[in-house]
Parts: structure tokens; C-alpha cells; sequence
């Protein structure tokens, strides 16, 4: 017997918060999202997202399958390599990705945040509310959940979903125990765009790829560039086919004006940066990247020389505590709202699209009368801690200002041992298979 009154509020429209609303739509549940930005271009918070083979597969359960496609038609050309580099660009360890790389499900994905949140508006009109900002929630004694926004105005559902992100407004009220600590490392990163000039500043594999770079001192970096199609209309028809067929499917989806990029971030602990980082201006950051920078390989230093102050933005770098399970009731949390974790495996996005097509699964099977409402929002927090603890612990050992990386003197010998360790993998061909199997089947496992 369905449930056919349940309706379902979800504060937040990130990426986890939209493929949840689709989700629930095409199982035919009432859903509203409710989101603070003032605009759908207002989203801040970096430029590009990596989606890995699970993560499609979760985001492919939610959206209808047009709507995959869409998404697929805007993403940047598929990384090709993955790249291990010291500071003069020496290659450690280089991974060619298999032919699945560019498939539409199994394969990895680089997509710019924007485009992606346009892509799963679409379907939405009418269910997505702008300007609202969360203020509290109150849960009624019939179980039902009223919410309260800053603008005065309510709303009232069967459920609450908390997809806020990682200042999560609705975590703080409902597990104010639940908090974030601190990585003691500091990231600076920005973009500048592809040129004859600028894509000469890298090899040919990090131009198809993605590259990570080991340097003394515990600093890491990432290096990647994105090349668009679906957007770039040539003078004359028929020069860019990628181009006219995508506006032959989507004439209505506008141009979000993506230009072809490289990006690039800069890590470390919070010694290596000026106490008033928080202060400092976009030029300033470009200035402090290119001095921590100043000993490595001059294409480096031209590619931060070279970086739109505008697009350059620090973060400091926090992860969730993971805490034990709770008592279940109306509401509950999704994506970093509940489990923030470091770009050091690039798992965030990922996780709360697994989030998403989960908890869509529970709520349709309370949809359809087999379950009851709070015993289904248990199974799902039960699933998503088990697997969300797993990669928030993971994360932080890639980003964590207390490893040994950091250390002067053990630092220094670390980075040795690693580095060798790479370089007999690399000149090992079986050894090579082997890892990128292991990577390739992390990125694809539920």
C-alpha cells in the first residue's frame, strides 16, 4: 500500500540534495529543496568535481536517463593517465586508465560544479526554492517536521533532510555532539585558462591526465586540465560535431560559459603559510603559491604566474569526527553535512551521491507501504555510517598536518622511501597492472 501523502524537505541543493530530489520525484514522493544561495549561479566552492566509476552509477539511479545523458554530454574529456611527480615534474609513477575510462557509467569523470548543478536543476523548476535560508526545525508530536527559514516564511513534511554541506545548520540542531576537527593543513588553488602557451607548460601525459606532485616539506599539489566540447560552437556548422549534436539534443540548456582550463592546488601544513592567510587577496595567494613553489620546476611557476588572481581561494582543510550511531527519527543528514571529509582521495562528492541513491531506495520502499518511515531512515544511517567513517578516516590519512611527511628530518626519509617505491613500480609493467586494477576497482566499488 503506498504511502502516497509523504513528502519530503530537503535543506540544500549541492549535488547529493538534487540527485535525492530527483530520485524521490521518479518514485513518485513529494519533495521540496530549499536552498540558501540567492540564484542557481550563486555556488561557491571550488571548480572542478571528480566523479568516479560508483558515483555515476549511484547519480545514474536517481536521474532519469535523459538527464544522464546530459550530464555525460557536459563533462570534460576523460582523464587518460594518472600521474605521480616530484616538484621538477620527474615522473615517479605514471598509470594509463583503461579504455573504460570514457565509458558514460564506467569510467572517471571530470566535471565543472556549475554545469553539474545546472544539469540537475533541470526537472526541478518548481521544487528547488532559492533565498531560503535555514534557521531550525521543530518536530511536531503527529512526527511530522516544520521548518523554519530567516525570511520568516515555513514549511512542513513528513521528513527533513539535512544536505547543507559541511556547516551543516540542520546537523548542529539535530546532533550538536557531531563536530569537525582540524587537518592542520591549508590548500591554495585557482585556474587559468588553455592556451597554445599555457598547455605548453605541460607534458603530454599531464596533459591527459592527472597529476599529483610529492615535494619536501610535506607539500603536495594537483595539476589537471579540462577540455570542453559541448559548448564551444564553431563559425561554421558542421567543424565541431560534438558541438552541433549536443545542441541538437539540448538546444534549451544555455552555455554556462566554461572555457577549456587548467587547474591547479597547493597543500600543506599551516606552517608552511602566513598567519593572516584568512586576509589575504587573491594576487597575495598567487604571490604565496609561487613562493612556496620557487625551487620547482619553472612550468609550475608559470602556470601560478600566470593564474587569474579572481579564481585563486584558500581552504582550510577539516574533517568530520565520526561519531557512533544515534537514535533515528524525521530527520537525518546527507553528504558532508554528516560526513565532511579531505580532497586527499577524492571521495566527497562521490559519497554523498551513494548518500543520495540510498536513502532515495529507503524512502521509496516507505513510499510503497513496505517499511515503516523511521525504522527505513535507520537502515540508511546505519549503511551510510559504515561506509562514510571508512572514507573520512582515508582521507584524512592523505591530508593530515601530524604525518611524518611533515617533519623535517623523518620527513625527508619518508619522501625518499616513497618516491623510490614509486619508481620500481613504475619500471615494472605487472606491478603497474596490478595498482591501477586495485585503483580502478576503489573507484568503482559501492
Amino acid at each position: 500500500m503506498q504511502n502516497s501523502s509523504l513528502h519530503v524537505l530537503i535543506v540544500g541543493a549541492g549535488t547529493g540534495g538534487l540527485a535525492l530530489a530527483h530520485g524521490l520525484k521518479q518514485a513518485g514522493i513529494r519533495v521540496s529543496v530549499f536552498e540558501r544561495d540567492r540564484t542557481p549561479r550563486d555556488a561557491q566552492g571550488g571548480y572542478r568535481v571528480g566523479i568516479s566509476p560508483a558515483g555515476s552509477r549511484a547519480l545514474k539511479a536517481c536521474i532519469p536517463s535523459s538527464l544522464y545523458d546530459l550530464f555525460v554530454a557536459t563533462c570534460a574529456r576523460a582523464p587518460r593517465y594518472f600521474n605521480m611527480l616530484t616538484e621538477q615534474f620527474s615522473e615517479l609513477v605514471s598509470l594509463e586508465l583503461t579504455g573504460e575510462a570514457a565509458d558514460p557509467v564506467d569510467g572517471e569523470k571530470n566535471v565543472n560544479r556549475m554545469t553539474l548543478r545546472r544539469v540537475l536543476l533541470r526537472g526541478l523548476e518548481g521544487i528547488v526554492a532559492f533565498d531560503k535560508t535555514f534557521r531550525r526545525y521543530t518536530q511536531l508530536r503527529d512526527g511530522t517536521v516544520t521548518v523554519q527559514f530567516e525570511d520568516g516564511t515555513e514549511a512542513t513534511g513528513d521528513v527533513l533532510i539535512g544536505a547543507d554541506g559541511a556547516g551543516s545548520r540542520v546537523r548542529k540542531q539535530r546532533l550538536p555532539h557531531a563536530h569537525h576537527a582540524d587537518t592542520g593543513m591549508l590548500s591554495i588553488g585557482g585556474k587559468l585558462p588553455m592556451t597554445a602557451r599555457s598547455k605548453s607548460l605541460l607534458s603530454d601525459k599531464m596533459f591527459n591526465g592527472m597529476s599529483m606532485i610529492m615535494a619536501p616539506k610535506g607539500v603536495g599539489a594537483i595539476i589537471h586540465a579540462l577540455e570542453f566540447t559541448w559548448n564551444r560552437p564553431s563559425a561554421k556548422p558542421g567543424l565541431n560535431a560534438a558541438c552541433d549534436d549536443f545542441r541538437a539534443r539540448w538546444p534549451d540548456f544555455p552555455d554556462d560559459g566554461t572555457e577549456d582550463y587548467i587547474g591547479w592546488g597547493l597543500w600543506a601544513s599551516r606552517a608552511q603559510f602566513p598567519l593572516d592567510t584568512p586576509t589575504l587577496t587573491g594576487a597575495d595567494l598567487v604571490r604565496r603559491a609561487g613562493e612556496m613553489t620557487r625551487r620547482w620546476h619553472p612550468n609550475i611557476q608559470q602556470l601560478i604566474r600566470s593564474t587569474d588572481p579572481a579564481t585563486v581561494a584558500w581552504i582550510n582543510i577539516r574533517t568530520s569526527v565520526p561519531i557512533p550511531p544515534w537514535e533515528s527519527s524525521h530527520v537525518t543528514l546527507l553528504g558532508d553535512a554528516i560526513h565532511t571529509m579531505t580532497p586527499g582521495r577524492g571521495a566527497g562528492a562521490n559519497t554523498a551521491l551513494r548518500d543520495a541513491a540510498l536513502l532515495s531506495k529507503m524512502l521509496e520502499e516507505v513510499h510503497r507501504g513496505e517499511k515503516p518511515l523511521v525504522e527505513a531512515i535507520g537502515e540508511y544511517e546505519r549503511e551510510m555510517l559504515r561506509y562514510s567513517t571508512e572514507a573520512v578516516l582515508k582521507s584524512r590519512q592523505q591530508m593530515n598536518a601530524d604525518d611524518l611527511l611533515h617533519k623535517p628530518v623523518l620527513g625527508r626519509v619518508q619522501l625518499a622511501v616513497m618516491r623510490g617505491g614509486m619508481r620500481i613500480v613504475n619500471a615494472s609493467p605487472m606491478l603497474k597492472r596490478r595498482i591501477t586494477q586495485s585503483i580502478l576497482r576503489t573507484r568503482g566499488a559501492n
